[in-house]
């Protein structure tokens, strides 16, 4: 039998960024939220310090694929004021969520408070211009849709609760600041791929049949859990309609860096960029250790959240 073609090509030069290329100390690089700005991709990646905790450092790329590491970090836990407080114990796994005409930046604030998202924004990145929390604890995961509905921002999160099991939630907001209007919108499905917990990884991507969001999936073993990616698709017109969800996942952790490092068996995406090709450079961390990226075709990730599609509920 002829191997079925993966949905998603893994770059052949994988990973594509390492401790090694970082001109600081740090023991890792992953989680990167990635854009294409000025014809030129903006990776803004989460490294651990060796003390384990985290920053976020910028890399530049000319094609998406090579990547040059900025000589000093792009944020550090902020010094003074409530998110000083907030983010004591670092900030990762930023997404960069293209909003009008900026840059929106959400990340994870860790303190002994737990951990909640952080709001910034830039124009350039170089400088970020810090604007809320707009979690409490404990809550992860929040990418914003790069549009406005009836004039209310919107966003996906992922709220910490056993009761309803790490599902994805929507939220709207009209000004960034103050969110509500909340609701689950997708859960985990029993004995499947992701049945353990779900989050939002890279902010929605619009196309002709739906907003395309890539998410992680979790699964429990005898040995650990598994991170994977799937795909689902949002309506147009409102995007706490989920029109599909594909069944089966769109890439798990397979190559050497994936199954095995900080912490093994994880892909996690938090940033992809759409290609006037029609493809989906999508970017992940291989075990919390290095970054990867490979790509997809769009309409084909659509089409299995349309025609091989499992419950989102």
């Amino acid at each position: 039998m002829k191997p079925q073609n993966p949905i998603v090509t893994r770059f052949k030069k994988n990973p594509i960024l390492t401790r090694e290329d970082v001109p600081y100390p740090v023991a890792t690089v992953h989680n990167a939220g990635v854009v294409k700005h000025d014809d030129r991709y903006i990776m803004l990646f989460r490294s651990h310090l060796r003390n384990g905790r985290s920053i976020i450092g910028r890399a530049d790329s000319e094609d998406g694929l090579s990547f040059k590491v900025d000589p000093q970090p792009f944020l550090l836990p902020a010094n003074d004021g409530v998110f000083a407080e907030y983010e004591a114990f670092g900030v990762e796994d930023l997404r960069i969520c293209p909003v009008e005409d900026c840059y929106l930046l959400t990340y994870s604030a860790y303190s002994r408070h737990g951990v909640r998202i952080a709001l910034a924004r830039t124009w350039d990145f170089e400088k970020v211009e810090r604007i809320t929390l707009i979690t409490q604890a404990d809550l992860r995961n929040v990418v914003i849709f790069p549009e406005t509905f009836g004039g209310r921002y919107v966003r996906l999160d992922r709220p910490h609760s056993e009761i309803s099991p790490w599902s994805i939630w929507i939220s709207y907001s009209p000004d960034l600041v103050h969110w509500g209007d909340s609701r689950v919108i997708m859960k985990p499905a029993a004995y499947h791929w992701d049945e353990m917990k779900i989050g939002p990884g890279a902010p929605p991507l619009k196309t002709g049949k739906g907003w395309l969001h890539i998410y992680h999936g979790v699964f429990k073993t005898m040995s650990g859990t598994v991170y994977r990616l799937g795909a689902a698709l949002h309506a147009l017109d409102d995007p706490a309609t989920v029109i599909g969800v594909s069944d089966q996942w769109i890439l798990q952790p397979e190559d050497p860096w994936e199954v095995n490092g900080y912490v093994p068996n994880v892909v996690f995406t938090c940033g992809a960029v759409a290609e006037n090709d029609g493809t989906v450079k999508i970017y992940w961390g291989g075990a919390d250790t290095v970054m990867c990226a490979g790509t997809a075709v769009i309409q084909e990730l659509v089409e299995l959240c349309l025609t091989d599609s499992r419950p989102p509920m």
